[in-house]
């Protein structure tokens, strides 16, 4: 036997045994189910890596090429060698661009553990090979049936015998020697070739039907001549009644050895669909930041003296997202997305009474004192970050209930990887170049393909959706700009600015000494220079080489850590801060009692001017209508008269219009004149002559107004309605407190107590960091060295997993003697609670009853109590 076979892995724990720390290390990172908990060994690890839910998961993550790679080896004899892989994706007649990808999707598969064996002996996971091999109830994407073996599987010798002589191959003894004669007929281009060049027409007809699948089709008892030849001759097999199928053998045959149709051995390219200038993007992306910022804000203006009720399932009504939608002019989707940005920005949240409302959170007046840029790189983490998906609101769930926004149900974890690959395609463009939306659809189903060729429904499609949702949110948001990523929206991602590469804004990789190629898939690349034959680098020594993960190239960015989010979150502001435009502090004043803002105003302004006026229209520039009801409401927040012509004097560019001094003059001359107090409630006047008018009016009725005095009426109503209503009829009166003195009607901010931005609901366990890595790899390490180290034997031999056992004198001898020579020895040990584990410890020092030991199961220096020691035993010397 060569040292080559000798050193072959027999198994996936044993493949796994063989590879450095960085390669446990990728493949923990790439699979992060298999670290929840921490196996105690490397069979363990290999165990848990074979099941079925996490080979799905894995099987998840593949690009399409891959995923093809791993369906031919499901399809192949188990174990099967490189180059018959390399005939199955290549053909007979070979692909020169598939055999060049081939290397990279064998690496692929064995760094994830779908794959383990040498060349000569590729194994794919039995899981794996089971979810993806042809059956009846789940057919195979390669569109194959089954071997000719399985499907003789169940037929009588004799009819075996019949069809081998009808194939013109002599007779044998038996059903084995028959079946392996006829798949090797089938196996022989040449002899097959001969064999259906003697079929008639309609039956190569048929074949031309099932050869790219599905490979099952329909007989009669009585079939046709041409149906006949092909089952005398086994190139169609009955299954059941009625039912025959299209052997493996026969269709790789007629598919000239290809497995697939149409290998898919490269990403499709993402397709710039405009260019436009980098200064163009910027701006255009600025500019809607800024708007951005205006929305969230008057969202949340218009919710400051308490916002919709909650529903009782949770979120918020029809109602209530028309109603939104109709203050912020916008659609309803639009909306729904801004409210759920500024919930998951943690700026918005129910206030938790008992009549439960949404409200502002005290973190939004810490956001509205932080300069514009930061402000918006909040709002955009927030979003790249969220599992909540606005654009399902107004869809079903899987009870067939509406999908309310802020409600519950709305958690898509996909969505953060979606927009994360979705702008990193962007990235991958020229600067100011827009995609061709359908170019990124394909691109990424290309990258996770067996998601959506796996379900049905409106669910197959999600990724699809939630990256159109991704270029249309970010281009709300000002990631983008004209449908290119912009400047800050480029950093927010953490990639090289524009014009520089990968290495050279990232500097080294992660691991020392290791190389980078430029690869264009999601999956983790090697160096192009390992050794070895094709598809045969696997790690195996300290001095292999290993992927490289978190390349910051363009293309191939990577989600950032909370750290280094919170890096790049910080570079985006400062890149967008000198495009913002600078607050104004005044305004144009026209004679039509109208002000133009000719652009964002100092927040002061901003906030007299919205008391004293009424939006108008926004745009570039918003204009602000004065109105009696207006100038009324800025006199009861308590300004004077005289106060609002100081004021637009000192803020308008313009002199102030003689209508509008009119208009403020004659609001504050009638307004205070009459006041409204709690009796219910009544109304106070010096002038009587002004109640008689009142009372006298029919439209005074519905306030069941009667005069207690000559200078006060009585109301049968509540102070509120008798203001309204008196309001109504064209007077200005004001609420006055049981003091009698004038009450100033300052709006007043509802807010909730303190609340948590909601948490992302992450896909499965998240992947661990550099530290958890390390010390799960030293225990894993060391929990196999305590079970696979070699023994010296211990009196009788002991069966598989059981604890060594000596008596407690040999116990202290053998602890003694190794505190003198420094060796290691293997215990078992059964601790408090009664668990039994074994160890291989190093004893420092035995007294008191405690062994004192080196444990390199949990690499620690630990204390035992001798009592707990079931055995002893030596390490073998070897």
């Amino acid at each position: 036997m060569s040292p080559e076979a000798h050193s072959a892995p027999r198994s996936l724990a044993e493949a796994l045994r063989a590879r450095d720390d960085a390669s446990l290390a990728a493949l923990l990172r790439s699979r992060p189910d298999l670290i929840t908990p921490v196996p105690t060994d490397l069979t363990q690890l290999a165990t848990r890596a074979g099941t079925r839910a996490s080979v799905l998961r894995a099987l998840e993550r593949l690009d399409r090429f891959a995923l093809q790679t791993a369906e031919a080896l499901a399809v192949a004899p188990d174990p099967a060698s490189y180059d018959t892989l390399l005939g199955l994706m290549a053909g007979d007649a070979g692909d020169e661009t598939v055999a060049g990808a081939l290397p990279r999707a064998v690496r692929t598969l064995r760094e994830q553990a779908l794959v383990w064996g040498a060349d000569d002996r590729l194994r794919l996971v039995r899981t794996a090979r089971e979810l993806l091999a042809p059956s009846p109830q789940h057919p195979s994407p390669t569109g194959l049936g089954p071997t000719v073996q399985e499907a003789t599987s169940g037929m009588s010798p004799g009819r075996i015998q019949e069809i081998v002589s009808a194939a013109g191959l002599p007779s044998t003894h038996d059903s084995v020697s028959a079946v392996a004669a006829l798949t090797a007929l089938f196996t022989d281009r040449r002899k097959m070739a001969k064999l259906l060049a003697g079929a008639p027409e309609p039956a190569r007809e048929v074949l031309s039907r099932l050869v790219w699948g599905p490979p099952y089709g329909q007989v009669t008892a009585d079939p046709a001549a041409h149906l006949r030849w092909l089952l005398d001759r086994g190139l169609l097999l009955p299954t059941a009644p009625g039912t025959v199928v299209l052997p493996r053998e026969v269709a790789l045959h007629l598919r000239e050895g290809r497995a697939h149709r149409t290998p898919e051995p490269l990403p499709p390219a993402v397709a710039p669909a405009a260019t436009h200038s980098p200064q163009v993007v910027d701006a255009t992306a600025a500019g809607q930041a800024y708007t951005a910022l205006a929305t969230v804000e008057e969202l949340l203006k218009d919710w400051d003296e308490g916002g919709p009720a909650v529903l009782r399932a949770g979120g918020l009504s029809v109602r209530d997202l028309k109603r939104t939608a109709v203050a912020l002019d916008v659609a309803e989707p639009v909306a729904a997305f801004w409210a759920e940005l500024a919930y998951a920005a943690g700026l918005v949240a129910s206030d938790g009474e008992a009549d439960e409302r949404y409200a502002a959170t005290p973190a939004y007046d810490e956001w509205l004192e932080q300069p514009p840029a930061e402000r918006w790189a909040r709002l955009a983490q927030a979003w790249l970050t969220a599992t909540r998906t606005a654009g399902l609101v107004g869809g079903r769930d899987t009870k067939d209930r509406t999908l309310s926004a802020l409600g519950p149900g709305l958690d898509r974890s996909a969505a953060p990887e979606v927009r994360h690959r979705v702008l990193s395609l962007l990235a991958s463009l020229a600067q100011g170049a827009a995609p061709d939306t359908e170019s990124v659809l394909a691109r990424l189903r290309w990258e996770r393909p067996l998601r959506g060729d796996r379900r049905d429904g409106a669910e197959d499609d999600l990724r699809s959706r939630l990256a159109r949702w991704t270029l249309s949110e970010a281009e709300l948001l000002g990631v983008t700009g004209r449908g290119a990523l912009s400047s800050h929206g480029r950093a927010l991602l953490g990639a090289p600015p524009a014009g520089k590469t990968g290495s050279q804004a990232a500097g080294t990789a992660e691991s020392p000494g290791a190389t980078s190629k430029a690869a264009d898939s999601p999956a983790p690349t090697v160096p192009a220079e390992s050794p070895g034959p094709p598809g045969s680098a696997e790690p195996t020594g300290p001095g292999d080489k290993l992927p490289v993960h978190h390349h910051r190239s363009p293309d191939r960015l990577t989600p950032l850590s909370s750290a280094e989010q919170a890096v790049a979150t910080a570079a985006a502001a400062r890149l967008l801060a000198p495009l913002l435009p600078d607050p104004l502090d005044h305004v144009l004043l026209q004679a039509d009692l109208t002000a133009v803002a000719p652009g964002p105003l100092r927040r002061p302004l901003a906030d007299t001017l919205g008391v004293l006026a009424d939006v108008e229209s926004k745009g570039g520039a918003t204009v602000y209508r004065f109105t009696p009801a207006s100038v009324r409401r800025a006199l009861d927040a308590g300004r004077t008269a005289t106060d609002l012509h100081a004021f637009l004097a000192e803020h308008s560019r313009t002199p102030v219009p003689q209508p509008l001094a009119y208009l403020i003059d004659d609001v504050a001359r009638k307004h205070g004149h009459l006041r409204v107090g709690a009796a219910s409630a009544y109304v106070r006047c010096d002038d009587d002559a002004l109640l008689n008018e009142i009372l006298a009016d029919k439209r005074a009725a519905a306030l069941r107004l009667r005069r207690l005095a000559p200078t006060v009426l009585a109301a049968q109503t509540d102070p509120a309605t008798l203001l309204e209503g008196l309001r109504a009829m064209g007077y200005a009166p004001a609420a006055e407190s049981a003091e009698g003195d004038v009450l100033i009607t300052r709006a007043h901010a509802h807010r909730t107590p303190p609340r948590t931005a909601p948490e992302p609901v992450p896909e499965g366990p998240p992947p661990p960091d550099a530290t958890l890595l390390a010390a799960a790899i030293r225990a894993i390490r060391a929990g196999d060295l305590a079970a696979t180290a070699p023994r010296k034997p211990v009196g009788e031999p002991l069966a598989g997993g059981e604890l060594p056992r000596t008596s407690s004198a040999e116990t202290l001898a053998t602890m003694q003697a190794a505190v003198l020579t420094g060796d290691s020895v293997w215990i078992g040990y059964v601790n408090a609670d009664g668990a039994a584990s074994q160890r291989v410890i190093a004893p420092v020092r035995v007294e008191g009853g405690f062994v004192t030991a080196y444990d390199h199961t949990s690499d620690e220096v630990r204390t035992y109590p001798l009592h707990r020691i079931t055995g002893v035993a030596e390490l073998a010397d070897d």
